[in-house]
């Protein structure tokens, strides 16, 4: 276990390594992370729903012990940057966003694939199907309760939402891999291969691109709520889903997938948030690079945690 952790944050690592010596420009890292989530990921995504055997039941447990866990880092988060650091209240919205938003995507499902193989891939996938539009849906309503900068109001932000969610290629990739699966045929040998020739590549080209990207980012401002966000994260947030997946008496798959989920770090997606409504933007990226930074020791210790919890 923990030469896979080892493993997934090196590649991220060895990203870094290759936009920090030079030998890669910062838009290569944008231009793979496009290339991952826009081609690769929904692929991956779309073979996974075509053909995992799924029971057939709704996983309310599942989704109420990692959302649970959303909440919990969500609210913490909110409030420690508004009462103790005294920033404002769209401010607090992204702090939520970036205590409690994993980086599902781009780290967790190459990361859950080295660890716990295909079956905790699709455990994963029934996170990932609901994750986004909840989180993006949340900020929207957030935001507008709150107020935001510039023109338009929450009907605006709520049309957007609906546009942006069902053109993003991981909802299509989810929403066509249902399709098929009900639909009840079967995938030509050549389409297969055209499939699989891109979703295997899917994980190491994000986790690749990842590194990249945190390259561009970097750490930039005031530093000291960007620790308290990315402990939270790593710490809060894990400690939650432990104690609900126990509780809620999951199987030890789920829990584990569902710990590991909750124990990454925070992924761009708040950073382009706070950056769509003008406010938070180093917070968000200075969270997100000291999280990956301490994410390769912190997970691996809630791996163990959920096996110490779960003799």
């Amino acid at each position: 276990m923990v030469e896979t952790v080892s493993f997934v944050f090196g590649l991220v690592a060895f990203g870094y390594l290759a936009g920090w010596i030079g030998l890669l420009k910062p838009q290569v890292g944008d231009a793979l992370t496009d290339f991952a989530i826009s081609v690769a990921v929904p692929l991956l995504l779309f073979r996974t729903m075509a053909g995992a055997g799924f029971d057939g039941h709704v996983p309310w447990h599942l989704w109420i012990a990692y959302f649970s866990a959303i909440a919990v880092a969500w609210i913490a988060g909110q409030l420690i940057i508004t009462r103790v650091f005294g920033r404002d209240a769209r401010a607090g919205v992204v702090a939520g966003l970036s205590t409690s938003f994993s980086n599902l995507v781009l780290l967790g499902i190459p990361f859950m694939l080295g660890v716990y193989g295909q079956s905790g891939f699709e455990i994963l996938s029934l996170i990932i199907s609901i994750h986004l539009p909840i989180m993006m849906g949340m900020s929207i309503l957030l935001f507008a309760l709150v107020g935001r900068s510039g023109n338009g109001g929450f009907l605006q932000l709520a049309r957007e939402f609906v546009v942006n969610l069902f053109s993003s290629p991981l909802i299509i990739g989810i929403l066509a891999g249902l399709a098929w699966r009900f639909s009840g045929l079967e995938m030509p040998a050549l389409g297969t291969r055209f499939v699989d020739a891109l979703a295997n590549i899917a994980g190491p080209t994000a986790l690749f691109a990842m590194g990249l990207g945190l390259r561009k980012f970097g750490i930039s401002g005031d530093i000291r709520p960007a620790l308290v966000i990315a402990g939270l994260k790593l710490f809060l947030m894990p400690a939650v889903a432990l104690a609900m997946a126990k509780m809620l008496g999951l199987p030890l798959l789920s829990a584990q997938v569902v710990v590991a989920a909750a124990s990454l770090p925070s992924g761009v997606n708040p950073y382009l948030i706070a950056n769509r409504f003008g406010t938070g933007q180093a917070l968000a990226s200075n969270s997100m690079t000291i999280g990956t930074l301490f994410a390769v020791v912190t997970t691996a210790f809630w791996l163990s945690a959920v096996h110490w919890v779960y003799p």
